[in-house]
């Protein structure tokens, strides 16, 4: 049954006000986006130098320290989870899950147990749904991420990898993230945290860079000591912010498309609404035309 015109004119104007929040979103998220990349590059040259040290302190001393040394038969692996704390991002949050659970799949083929971490209430609310177990969880932060809260999840990473398996500590630590490449363009990624595998980050290093030779004052240990939880720190926090801004790329799509799709729901409601208009307006005319025959009918016979 076709909807009368009261209901169209109504469901069109519930449509405009929810195509000026979708509108509204959009351009928040567009403008966040925009600082959320400048904080991740100007965490960039402060991470690069402190991987610099790391790398120099790990290849011309001798030192086994325990972040860095790989456990045998590892058997159990903490898994960090980076989603969002709210929706309306798209398939931002649901594709860093899969991701997450693909990884699981693997180290549970391995014969690891699997230990989670989590940040963002979506991880939070997917896992209590499905009444998992998570060793820790941290919600609150995961448009723009401070160094505090990265510092915060790496201690409690450390702390896990650095207690014995049998006190229900950790082999290995991976995190499970979103990369931001381009507007256009956000990938999951999977890094392994820890033993400590150094790396030089997004970009290559030149085939002409020489790490620079470094004393060690106290020792080398005391230096691992300082550097390697600033460097896990850093690096957790580089992921959270590649994660913001991802997250902040997905939400802009989503509102936009929302916003299309809002666009093209009113004109084609006005045009149902015109269409109920003229179909009322032929009714009433035919009625008009019709009575005033009967009418003219009925006084001719009566002459």
């Amino acid at each position: 049954m076709p909807a009368s015109l009261r209901e169209l004119r109504e469901r069109r104007a519930s449509v405009s006000t929810i195509k000026k929040l979708t509108r509204a979103m959009e351009l928040i998220a567009a403008s966040r986006i925009v600082k959320a990349q400048q904080r991740a590059q100007a965490a960039g040259p402060y991470a690069r130098e402190l991987t610099r040290a790391v790398s120099a302190v790990a290849t011309f001393s001798n030192v086994d320290h325990p972040l860095t040394t790989e456990k045998p038969n590892p058997k159990r692996a903490a898994v960090l989870l980076i989603t969002s704390d709210r929706g309306q991002a798209g398939a931002y949050s649901s594709s860093v899950i899969r991701e997450g659970e693909r990884l699981h799949q693997l180290l549970r083929e391995d014969g690891k147990e699997i230990v989670p971490f989590l940040t963002g209430r979506k991880a939070i609310a997917y896992y209590t749904f499905r009444q998992r177990e998570v060793a820790q969880s941290w919600s609150g932060e995961s448009d723009a991420p401070t160094f505090a809260r990265a510092r915060e999840v790496a201690d409690a990473l450390i702390e896990a990898f650095l207690t014995p398996t049998e006190e229900g500590g950790v082999d290995e630590i991976h995190v499970v993230f979103t990369r931001f490449v381009s507007m256009l363009t956000q990938r999951p990624e999977v890094i392994r945290l820890l033993p400590l595998e150094v790396v030089e980050g997004a970009e290559a290093p030149a085939a002409d860079d020489v790490l620079p030779l470094y004393e060690f004052e106290p020792s080398a240990e005391d230096v691992l000591d300082g550097l390697l939880p600033k460097y896990v720190a850093s690096r957790i926090h580089y992921c959270m912010l590649q994660a913001a801004a991802s997250e902040l790329a997905n939400r802009q799509r989503a509102m936009k498309s929302a916003t299309d799709n809002a666009q093209d729901l009113i004109e084609r409601l006005t045009r149902e609404a015109n269409q109920a208009r003229q179909a009322q307006i032929t009714q009433e005319i035919s009625e008009i035309v019709g009575g005033a025959g009967a009418l003219a009918d009925a006084s001719a016979g009566s002459e």
